[in-house]
C-alpha cells in the first residue's frame, strides 16, 4: 500500500558525517591525498597583525580557490554558494555543517592585499612544483614552452584609439588599481616595454591588456599566459603571464628558464617550441647556453611586392657566388 506522506521535521539533534557523504572516486579525494598546505600560516604570518580580531583561515580560502579552479567556477560570490550547498565541498575545504562560508569579499581583499603582496600563489606553485620533482615526475632535462590566450574582462566600448592615448596624462593618485598597477608596469620586459608598437586600443578599465586579433577572429583585449613544461609527464615547471605580443611571450622563456635554474637548479638539455620563438637572438641565447633548440627559424626572407627573396638565388660553388633568376652575378664587393 502507499506510504505516509513524507514530511521533512526539524529535528532537536543531527549527527552527520560528511566522509560518508563523499564518494570514493570523487575528484576532490583524489586532490586531497596531494595537497599540502600546511606552510602557508607560517608564510604569511609576516603579513597579518598581532592584535585585532581574528581572521579567516587562509588554507581555507586556498582550498575554496581550488574547488573553484577544479569545477569552472569563476564567480567568487556563486563560489561561496556552491561550497555552503555542496557536501563534497565542504569535506574538502574541511568544513562542517555548522561552520559559516567566508563572505565572497573576503576573496578580493585577500587577493589584492596579501596574496598578492607575498605572492602566496607562486609560493604555493613553486611548493607543488618540488613534490613533482622529488616524485620523480620531472627531469629537466626536455622542457617545452608555449603561451595561451586569456581573454580579460574588458570592453571596447569602454577604450581609446592610440592616436589618444597618453599615459603621461594619468594621476597615479586619482587612477583605479588596474591603471596604477599598469603604470608601475610600463618600462616590464613583459608588458609596456616589450615592444614599441603602440597597441591600437587602451581598455580604460585594464590598460595592462593587449589588443589582439591572435585567433584569427573578432579582435579582443587578452593577455598570454605562458608555460614551461616538462615534457616526461606534462607537469608545468614555471609560469608567467605577459601581454599577447610575440617580443613579450619570448622574453619569457627567458625569464622562466632563468628562475626554475635559480629555484630548482633544473638546466635543459633541449627546449621545444614553435616558429613563434625561432628569432635569431632567442635561439643565439639559447646556444650560448648550451642548450639545444628544437624550435623552426622564424624565416622572414618572403617579400609580399613580389621581390625575389634568399631562395630565389642559386649558389656557385666553383666561382664563390650567387646567381640571380636572370642569370646575374651577386657580386659581394662593388670595388676591386
Amino acid at each position: 500500500m502507499m506510504g505516509p506522506r513524507q514530511e521533512a521535521q526539524p529535528a532537536l539533534f543531527c549527527e552527520v558525517s560528511l566522509e560518508d557523504h563523499v564518494p570514493q572516486n570523487h575528484l576532490l579525494r583524489s586532490i586531497d591525498r596531494f595537497v599540502d598546505l600546511s606552510s602557508i600560516r607560517a608564510y604569511l604570518a609576516d603579513f597579518y597583525s598581532h592584535t585585532g580580531r581574528p581572521s579567516v583561515d587562509p588554507e581555507l580560502l586556498i582550498r575554496m580557490l581550488l574547488v573553484g579552479y577544479c569545477f569552472g567556477i569563476r564567480s567568487e560570490r556563486r563560489l561561496c554558494e556552491e561550497v555552503h550547498l555542496n557536501l563534497a565541498y565542504r569535506w574538502f575545504c574541511r568544513l562542517d555543517l555548522s561552520d559559516k562560508i567566508p563572505d565572497h569579499s573576503t576573496f578580493s581583499k585577500n587577493r589584492h592585499g596579501r596574496f598578492r603582496e607575498s605572492e602566496m600563489l607562486r609560493h604555493l606553485f613553486e611548493t607543488t612544483v618540488a613534490r613533482c620533482i622529488a616524485e620523480g615526475l620531472v627531469s629537466g632535462q626536455r622542457l617545452a614552452v608555449d603561451a595561451s590566450l586569456i581573454e580579460a574582462d574588458a570592453n571596447k566600448q569602454n577604450s581609446t584609439p592610440r592616436e589618444d592615448w597618453d599615459p603621461s596624462t594619468l594621476d597615479p593618485a586619482d587612477a583605479p588599481r588596474a591603471v596604477r598597477e599598469y603604470l608601475e608596469r610600463l618600462d616590464n620586459a613583459a608588458f609596456g616595454a616589450a615592444s614599441e608598437v603602440e597597441p591600437k586600443f587602451t581598455s580604460h578599465s585594464d590598460p595592462a591588456s593587449q589588443w589582439t586579433a591572435a585567433r584569427k577572429g573578432p579582435a579582443f583585449f587578452g593577455y598570454s599566459n605562458n608555460y614551461l613544461i616538462d615534457t616526461d609527464h606534462g607537469v608545468i615547471v614555471d609560469v608567467e603571464a605577459t601581454r599577447s605580443i610575440r617580443q613579450a611571450e619570448v622574453g619569457s622563456t627567458k625569464t622562466m628558464l632563468d628562475r626554475v635554474k635559480g629555484k630548482f637548479d633544473i638546466v635543459p638539455d633541449w627546449v621545444i617550441a614553435d616558429t613563434a620563438y625561432g628569432s635569431g637572438p632567442m635561439l643565439g641565447w639559447l646556444v650560448d647556453r648550451k642548450i639545444d633548440p628544437y624550435i623552426p627559424v622564424s624565416d622572414k626572407a618572403a617579400r609580399p611586392d613580389g621581390t625575389w627573396v634568399r631562395t630565389d638565388f642559386e649558389w656557385d660553388p666553383e666561382n664563390d657566388q650567387y646567381v640571380c633568376p636572370e642569370g646575374q652575378e651577386l657580386k659581394q664587393f662593388r670595388r676591386n
